[in-house]
């Protein structure tokens, strides 16, 4: 029998197969001999093949995946975790207030999507609680990533009408993402009434979000389609990217990579760098290039890149 992952919790595997009923399912031994260096082999969204064994439902096999998307593992022994499988769009949520989010995150984020190239959203929520300073920066940061190429949308999670929430995600595998407190699970019970996903207040000390989701689940939609509610994020590392290809992940270096005089061009300090002309002529933004030397130069310990591509 065929089936999709919707849930892990510890050994445990909720598995909604083809005929619509859903089984808790154990993962065959033989699955975890493969010599995976992650911390879940199986993730929300694999595809998987369940056999019967003396009266309980097993995963015999993962099917081949269209995409995966991953972090770094929290786990130093391992090299990646696996946030969800087989995903058509990344939307990540982000808010300039109640809690903040930084564009390195927000570049952290996207870059990692691209490099498993997965289409990305941009989507501002909270935009009602913005100052006209904070007006001033959403205005700013919009501009910033539709220059690009970055589909930038803003809302109102409390508010949003169904119809732009359903037409967003209507018939797609979307995984939702972004800090703790911008709204997922908010957005989500929207979307997928009777749901009732637990949301969480703002941590006033830090303004940040209280963690409210714990492992990532997969939400089937009535208007079809799944969401992967994800655990807030903190930190996407840089796991599934070797750093001479870094910048191809970013949409506006790689438009200019192929002028640069060195193809062995790491963009820091060579001469005849395109993408350091492109800086400096204001073609590439200030922040997007932090961004990128940021992740080139930070010391990655065991996470040197993903050995499950």
């Amino acid at each position: 029998m065929r089936g999709t992952v919707v849930k892990s919790t510890g050994s445990n595997y909720h598995v909604i197969l083809e005929n619509g009923e859903e089984k808790v399912c154990k993962l065959r031994g033989k699955i975890r001999l493969q010599g995976m260096r992650t911390t879940n082999p199986v993730a929300v969204g694999d595809r998987v093949i369940v056999e019967i064994d003396d009266d309980s439902h097993v995963i015999a096999e993962i099917l081949p995946r269209e995409n995966h998307i991953i972090r770094r593992s929290t786990n130093l022994s391992k090299e990646s975790h696996i946030i969800a499988a087989n995903v058509d769009q990344l939307v990540l949520m982000v808010t300039l207030s109640q809690p903040s989010t930084s564009t390195g995150f927000i570049d952290r984020v996207l870059v990692t999507a691209e490099a498993y190239h997965i289409p990305s959203i941009v989507l501002f929520n909270k935009v009602d609680l913005l100052d006209e300073e904070g007006l001033d920066r959403l205005k700013e940061w919009k501009e910033l990533y539709s220059n690009i190429g970055y589909t930038c949308l803003e809302m109102n999670a409390l508010k949003v009408e169904q119809a732009d929430l359903e037409h967003l995600f209507k018939d797609k595998v979307t995984l939702l993402t972004g800090h703790s407190g911008v709204g997922k699970s908010t957005l989500t019970n929207r979307l997928q009434p009777g749901l009732e996903l637990k949301t969480g207040d703002i941590s006033e000390a830090y303004n940040k979000g209280k963690h409210t989701t714990t492992f990532a689940e997969m939400h089937p939609l009535d208007i079809g389609g799944y969401i992967v509610d994800t655990p807030g994020i903190k930190g996407f590392g840089m796991v599934a990217t070797d750093k001479a290809d870094l910048s191809h992940y970013f949409l506006e270096m790689r438009e200019v990579l192929h002028e640069c005089k060195f193809n062995d061009c790491r963009h820091i300090n060579e001469p005849g760098c395109a993408v350091k002309e492109a800086l400096e002529k204001g073609e590439i933004h200030p922040s997007r290039y932090r961004s990128y030397i940021n992740m080139y130069e930070e010391d990655e310990g065991p996470y040197r890149k993903d050995i499950y591509a």
